[in-house]
Formats: C-alpha cells, structure tokens, sequence
C-alpha cells in the first residue's frame, strides 16, 4: 500500500511539473505571438542595440548633463521628455536644474515670476513671446514648478543672432554691457570645421571662378554669417548650462535634436569650456520603420527612432 501511494505521488508531481512547463512554454508562445510589429518608436543605444526604456533611464541617471535632442513637432518626443524628467527628478530630488533652447536668456525674470507664482500662467502667456507649440512644453514647466525647481532660459535673443547673420560677429562689440549679459563670453570661439557647421556652409554654393552665378537660392546669403549665428546660439546656451550647474546638480536640457546630434553643437561647447563635464546625449530622428536603426540616425548615446507616420504637433 505504502509503494503504491509513492507511485501515486510521483505521478502527480510529474503531471504538476508538465503542466507548469507546458504553461512556461505558453507564456513564452504568448509573448511571441503578441510583441509589436508596429512599434511607435524604439530606442537604441550608441552601438545600435534595443534597449529598454528602464535601461536607458538607468544609466541616464549616472551622468551629470543631459541633453535631450528632440524634434520640436514629434509627440513621442515631448512625452518621453516629460517621463525622462520625472524619473531624474524622482531620484536626483532638488539637485535637478532644468532649461532649454525654446526660451531666450532676456525671457528668464518673466519666467521665474512664473516659476515663484508672482504672476499666474495667464499673465505669463500674456506677456512672453513662447513658442507656436509652447503647451508641448508646458509639463516641463508644471514639473519645475510642482518640485521647486529653477528653469533656465539657455538661448541667445534671437535679435543679435540675427543681426550677426546680416552684419556679421563684430556686430557685437557695439553692444551695451546689460546687452553682453545675455551672450557667452567675448570673443565666442568658433569652429566652422565641425561637421554640423561644415554640412551648413556646404548648403550655400557660392559664384565659381568663371562667374557663373549659382542656382542655389541660398547662395545669395553670407553662409559664414548663418553658421556663426547658429554657433553663438550653442555657445550661448552651452554657457548657461554651465553657468547654473555645478558638481552635485545634474541638468536636463531640451533643445533640436540638430544642436546635440553626433557629439558636436551644444556638447563641443561644453567641452570647450569645461572638458571634465560629464555629458549624456538622447537623440530623436523618424524612420518609416523604427524596428531597424538606419545608421544615419545613430547620432546620441541613446537613439529614440518613431515611427515615420506618427502625426505632428503643430504644421
């Protein structure tokens, strides 16, 4: 009898072993048969691997820099700038300094008003000139504002990029001290030789020895004048990065992804000044299938690739 209730027993625990296994293997069928094939984005890393979410946010967090390179219009890019920042706030606490390009050093008292609650966001938007999209960026602006955060105008006022690009640099000397304020140290390095400047002035053909005039509309432009503008604005914001951070804090700022894209821009910058600095890139870029990581696009140390078809924020 005793035997006979081994047997037993033993066939039961076959049974419950097979059926647990059968289940595993289900599971895994399962899984299969419902992972995505129409992803809305992937990320990968600098090496072009999958990574998840929850890795990347992970070594995000080891870095003292973060420059998030968007597409200004994408949505999954505006989402994950909001998930990003509430991850590194919720671990860094109020050692985190936020900024970004959409706004202009001469807009920061409007935007501390904001941030202390001396004006409401009615009077804000009243007052400040924000960008078309500006509610892409309003959850930006509700985290520093719910955590107590300062928030910092990192960009150039577009009015002396823009008469550099029609005067030229020396523009700048005639400046008055309260203007300079807004600006990086003078006299701004440049380095035209940077691939994203080179590929720039490449765009503007200028007339060939024989005269013949070029067909290219932007030839008519002064295409050194454009690409120092567009370096001043790096410069600019790369100092105001700098100029707020400090060992211990950690800075996420969100700016075009052209402007951080291959390690150059923004990050030459901040190497420029501070070569110690530890820096992390996102770049975000569209491929009609972000399943495969086209090479072109692996540009940051983390790769987010949407969807091509994913619709726009703003026209």
């Amino acid at each position: 009898m005793k035997r006979i209730l081994t047997i037993v027993f033993s066939l039961l625990i076959l049974c419950s072993t097979n059926g647990a296994f059968a289940k595993k293997k289900k599971s895994k069928a399962e899984e299969k048969a419902f992972q995505n094939d129409l992803p809305a984005y992937m990320i990968y890393d600098k090496e072009g691997k999958k990574v998840t979410y929850s890795a990347m946010i992970k070594e995000l967090k080891k870095h003292e820099i973060l420059l998030f390179g968007e597409l200004h219009d994408d949505p999954i890019a505006h989402w994950l700038e909001k998930l990003v920042t509430k991850e590194i706030v919720a671990a860094k606490k109020d050692s985190v300094i936020l900024g970004g390009e959409m706004w202009e050093t001469d807009q920061q008292l409007l935007l501390n008003e904001l941030l202390n609650r001396t004006i409401d966001k009615k009077t804000y938007m009243q007052y400040d000139v924000n960008w078309p999209n500006f509610r892409d960026y309003k959850p930006l602006i509700g985290i520093a504002m719910k955590n107590n955060l300062p928030f910092i105008c990192t960009n150039i006022p577009r009015r002396y990029a823009n008469i550099i690009y029609k005067q030229g640099e020396q523009y700048l000397d005639s400046l008055s001290d309260a203007a300079k304020s807004y600006l990086p140290p003078m006299p701004v390095y440049y380095d035209l030789e940077q691939p994203a400047y080179a590929n720039m002035l490449s765009l503007f053909a200028s007339d060939d020895d024989k005269g013949h005039k070029s067909h290219n509309p932007m030839a008519k432009f002064k295409g050194p004048n454009l690409v120092k503008a567009q370096a001043i604005k790096d410069a600019t914001m790369a100092h105001n990065i700098l100029k707020h951070w400090k060992k211990g804090k950690y800075f996420i700022h969100y700016n075009g992804v052209y402007h951080s894209q291959n390690y150059q821009s923004i990050y030459f910058y901040l190497k420029h000044y501070k070569p110690e600095v530890d820096i992390v890139t996102i770049s975000v870029a569209r491929q009609a299938n972000a399943l495969e990581l086209e090479g072109r696009n692996k540009t940051g140390d983390f790769n987010i690739i949407v969807n091509g078809s994913m619709h726009k924020t703003y026209d």
